[in-house]
């Protein structure tokens, strides 16, 4: 058996070779879980805990290296993709299942191969796992691929992996712990992608996986979840860095990217903040009245900011979500003395508006705004060029997905997007 597990093992480190060479962004997260061999009574095929990778050799012994590519692909992709600190209220099996489709497609999309049994319905290309999870029925027989040890609640999981108790499996393995202990040391494969050397790599091991390779690891505390999440989207946003500056990141991988990588501020917030940059409140050294002296003292300086907004009415926002986004407008416009233009554009601009609020005026929507045929966002900057106007600041409420001018205005330009296309220039708040 130490031969066979020797050969296991000789096998996992070349496939991580491999991705490190071909894939060098899901390689550089794979290196980050050590190699740990568990016992098949509770581990069927893989699992992760988000600190190591743990295999049963039975399994992956018999997979071709492709395969175990992919298998060691799919445990760093549920870690980097935090999928064990974004279920929140979801039922854990549909929610499972929902996280294999996603990331079993953005791994086949990479040409990775894997093995039978692998849940990919392409249905579901190009979604993120809580986009998935309302099409898993409640009843699923669906079985993922590995076993999930970062979430809880063993009795609420149908997958492979789970069919045995678990606790009564990590309890018959107790007496073995000191050898599969003494046997960790498999884990000097697990070099760090950023230079780590084996032993470095080994007590890594140690550290987070903290568990002899032949019991089932315990599942993270909150607090241990938390800090985990923080590391691996340290991770994530090193390794797409890195694969970014040399060329081999693509458009899918970034879109999958978009939401993890931005700041999670809401998007209130950052509205504000960018609104409250535009106020024209300052002092000014101007000098008073002779009836106050000679002195030069700062007195507050105001001025009325002339913001504009825009609303995307090709269909792709709501009634709901537009009166929602103007009352927030309306509060922000009050203290920074703002005076709103208010436009409405689909393929055009539409023929009622403009429709002009002073800081005084309460802003609300007006009854009919006329919409539905196409997105451009051109013909609003070619009526300010034609209109000759420099507003403070242009707001546009859409989702992005339209045609764009060829150029950035002279102005400052904040998109408040309603799904996840990109925007060329300008700043993006995504909102969520």
């Amino acid at each position: 058996m130490a031969d066979n597990l020797s050969e296991i093992e000789t096998k996992l480190s070349a496939a991580r070779t491999r991705l490190i060479l071909e894939k060098p962004f899901i390689g550089t997260l794979v290196m980050h879980l050590p190699l740990v061999a568990a016992d098949a009574s509770w581990c069927k095929t893989t699992a992760t805990d988000a600190r190591a990778f743990y295999y049963n050799p039975q399994f992956v012994g018999a997979l071709n290296l492709g395969q175990i590519q992919f298998v060691l692909a799919h445990e760093a992709l549920h870690c980097a993709l935090g999928h064990f600190a974004r279920r929140q209220h979801r039922i854990k099996h549909r929610w499972d299942v929902a996280c294999d489709h996603a990331v079993n497609l953005l791994l086949t999309g990479e040409g990775l191969k894997p093995p039978p049994g692998a849940l990919l319905n392409e249905l579901y290309r190009d979604l993120t796992a809580e986009e998935i999870y309302p099409f898993i029925h409640a009843d699923t027989s669906e079985e993922t691929l590995d076993h999930h040890l970062f979430d809880g609640q063993a009795g609420d999981d149908q997958g492979l992996g789970h069919d045995e108790d678990i606790e009564q499996a990590a309890s018959s393995q107790a007496a073995k712990q000191q050898e599969a202990g003494a046997g960790a040391g498999g884990a000097d494969l697990s070099q760090d992608a950023q230079g780590q050397q084996p032993g470095e790599a080994a007590g890594e091991a140690e550290q987070d996986a903290a568990q002899p390779k032949q019991s089932e690891p315990k599942e993270p505390s909150a607090a241990e979840k938390e800090e985990l999440a923080q590391r691996w989207r340290q991770r994530l946003a090193s390794a797409a860095q890195q694969a970014l500056q040399a060329g081999r990141l693509d458009d899918s991988w970034l879109r999958a990217l978009d939401d993890l990588l931005q700041p999670k501020l809401p998007w209130r917030m950052l509205l504000a903040r960018y609104m409250m940059s535009v106020a024209r409140d300052d002092y000014s050294f101007q000098r008073q009245s002779r009836r106050e002296g000679e002195a030069l003292l700062p007195s507050l300086f105001s001025g009325q900011a002339d913001v504009m907004v825009v609303l995307d009415t090709s269909g792709s926002i709501s009634d709901e979500e537009m009166s929602e986004f103007a009352a927030e407008v309306d509060a922000l416009k009050g203290q920074i003395r703002a005076r709103i233009t208010l436009h409405a554009c689909d393929a055009n601009l539409s023929p009622q508006g403009p429709w002009l609020y002073e800081a005084w005026e309460p802003l609300s929507l007006p009854e009919q705004l006329s919409g539905g045929g196409g997105t451009r966002f051109t013909p609003i900057f070619e009526w300010v060029e034609r209109e000759q106007r420099r507003p403070d600041l242009l707001l546009y409420f859409t989702d992005a997905e339209g045609e764009f001018p060829a150029g950035e205005p002279a102005y400052p330009v904040l998109w408040l997007v309603k799904g996840k296309a990109p925007v060329p220039w300008g700043q993006r708040i995504q909102l969520n």
